[in-house]
């Protein structure tokens, strides 16, 4: 044995020369083989980029689609909140509206009751005229009570009205009486019979009033009497000159 592997060291040509187509044979084997191999990862790299590169795109794709989605919900949501925004201000006006009319009506109910008060006040005052001096310390007592609820009323914004000879006015006005007179025209007012009272510009009591109907019946009557007299006489005269 020892002498065939000296022959095969002494002769290496020989035995190359004795397998030189098993050695060509296997390296192109291996050579097809390593070929083959990074084929395949190349395959499955280029398919695995492929589809990396189609979930981007897809990923890219469902993210628009959701981004447009959200933008719409929020616009939806930015025009609720607008609109519950305007009639939740609009609620608030109105309350704080009802709340001043039902304000002022609560103060015209109380006003309104202590307005005849006032209306018995003025007739006392009218009708009494003290003589002796009991009577006269008396009357500045009942003067000074009548003042300070005058004041009162004043404070709470009260003003009364002044009618004599205005124009009849029914939203002011309420004409009780309606009479002929010479001096004033037609729906002037000739006399107050109840005084009326604004309350910041409103009227809190209307004025009870009596209104002119102009000049009366009875002067229109008497100047057409006497135009029916002239025309008579005229008439009269042209007969007799007729007659003649």
């Amino acid at each position: 044995m020892i002498e065939n592997h000296s022959d095969n060291v002494e002769n290496p040509e020989k035995s190359l020369e004795d397998h030189p187509q098993e050695s060509n044979t296997d390296s192109i084997d291996k050579d097809n083989i390593n070929r083959g191999e990074d084929l395949e990862v190349n395959s499955e790299v280029t398919s695995q980029e492929v589809n990396e590169n189609t979930n981007k795109s897809e990923d890219a794709l469902s993210t628009v689609a959701r981004l447009e989605q959200l933008e719409k919900e929020h616009q939806t949501l930015k025009n609720q909140y607008v609109r519950i925004a305007a009639d939740f201000d609009n609620f608030r006006k109105r309350q704080s509206r009802d709340q001043d009319d039902l304000k002022v009506q609560l103060i015209c109910k109380s006003l309104s009751a202590i307005l005849p008060i006032v209306d018995n006040f003025e007739r006392a005052r009218q009708q009494l005229k003290p003589e002796s001096d009991e009577a006269q310390n008396l009357h500045r007592s009942y003067q000074g009570l009548y003042k300070q609820l005058v004041d009162v009323l004043k404070q709470q914004g009260v003003a009364p009205m002044r009618v004599l000879g205005q124009q009849f006015d029914p939203n002011l006005h309420e004409a009780v009486l309606r009479e002929p007179s010479d001096k004033e025209k037609e729906d002037i007012i000739i006399e107050e019979l109840q005084r009326g009272y604004h309350l910041d510009g409103k009227v809190l009591r209307h004025a009870l009033v009596k209104v002119s109907m102009g000049p009366g019946p009875s002067k229109i009557s008497q100047e057409e009497i006497e135009q029916d007299k002239v025309e008579e006489d005229l008439t009269s005269n042209e007969n007799l000159t007729d007659e003649k």
